[in-house]
């Protein structure tokens, strides 16, 4: 089977910014209630008539741009979002609307806050297949629609942006350097230690699950009025305690060690957390950990897309370098793998 590499990038943050001391007028917290207990200090906030499908266009435009690609060269869209209101065209149908793309399969996936790396590994197992040559894959959430803003333990994380992944098939081998390629077993992709390395793709095999019996750690429910809910401190113990284990396994089945990481992004929940988690892989110093959620807050799906385009975008990460990345939220659900850099 061909490989399948991200070759370009883009994202796109609304200009309206929501500081601590805006919420503090809104909300009974402060700037520094806020910062010791998530890390983050402002936020991106759409207006009221710009929708998910507005900044999901215009992050897939910037990267669609980035790859030099025509649009008829893009076969398949996928957008992860949870949050968004069309049902009917798909978003990522609106998308390839407004981009030129003339005939690809598009459709959404909403997997909450994993959603993006679940909609990159959906679409690199499509292009190792042979169902399309080139992809964009897009995350892009509008939390703003879903948040109380009445509620100071949620208000001051959510927040709006989107951003966007060109993949390409490769000649290579695909992962895989062994005789079995990818290592299907009774646990999936690389049950075993054969096959489940890069080989000379540029994606590797990706780390995915979901644990119902914790399905109400996170939450988005309300046909009339959806509301974001979320048991925080449930969500903090079952994320320090689980995800340092999938990021290890997803390096493992990627055929390299934590240590070879250039960079790591995670989703973009709370500092506190990502800190928490990364402390207990000892990575060297000079790997480079994504902080979008400073200046960005949590952005759900769109939050790794967003994070990866801006270090990419600043030169924080080197053309080729090995890249973690990990997403978890709603479900409890969580999917992972680690790229190189385009």
């Amino acid at each position: 089977m061909p490989g399948a590499r991200i070759t370009a990038l883009g994202h796109y943050q609304p200009s309206r910014v929501l500081t601590n001391d805006d919420l503090a007028r809104m909300v009974e917290t402060s700037d520094d209630w806020i910062r010791r207990r998530t890390g983050i200090a402002t936020r991106r906030i759409a207006d009221e008539a710009e929708s998910v499908t507005d900044m999901a266009a215009a992050a897939a435009e910037k990267a669609l741009a980035a790859s030099g690609l025509d649009p008829r060269d893009i076969g398949l869209v996928t957008v992860a979002t949870c949050s968004a209101v069309d049902r009917c065209p798909s978003i990522a149908a609106q998308v390839a609307g407004r981009l030129g793309l003339p005939s690809p399969v598009a459709f959404d996936l909403n997997n909450g806050c994993a959603g993006f790396c679940t909609a990159l590994a959906t679409a690199d197992h499509a292009l190792r297949a042979g169902a399309a040559r080139h992809a964009l894959v897009i995350g892009a959430e509008k939390m703003s629609d879903v948040t109380d803003w009445t509620d100071r333990s949620t208000c001051v994380l959510l927040a709006d942006g989107a951003g966007a992944a060109v993949l390409s098939a490769s000649e290579s081998d695909g992962v895989g350097s062994g005789a079995d390629g990818i290592g299907f077993g009774a646990d999936g992709i690389g049950s075993g230690t054969e096959g489940n390395s890069f080989g000379t793709a540029g994606i590797g095999p990706v780390v995915w699950g979901s644990d119902p019996s914790r399905g109400d750690y996170v939450r988005l429910v309300d046909e009339w009025q959806p509301r974001f809910t979320q048991e925080g401190q449930a969500v903090y113990r079952w994320a320090t305690a689980e995800l340092p284990g999938l990021a290890r396994e997803a390096c493992r089945r990627a055929g390299i060690e934590p240590g070879e990481l250039a960079g790591v992004v995670t989703h973009q929940a709370n500092l506190r957390l990502i800190e928490a988690v990364l402390r207990q892989l000892d990575l060297p110093e000079d790997v480079v950990i994504a902080q979008d959620v400073v200046e960005s807050g949590n952005t759900s799906a769109a939050s790794v897309p967003l994070a990866l385009s801006k270090l990419v975008e600043r030169g924080e990460l080197p053309s080729g370098g090995k890249v973690l990345l990990l997403s978890f939220g709603g479900g409890m659900s969580w999917a992972g793998q680690v790229v190189e850099c385009p």
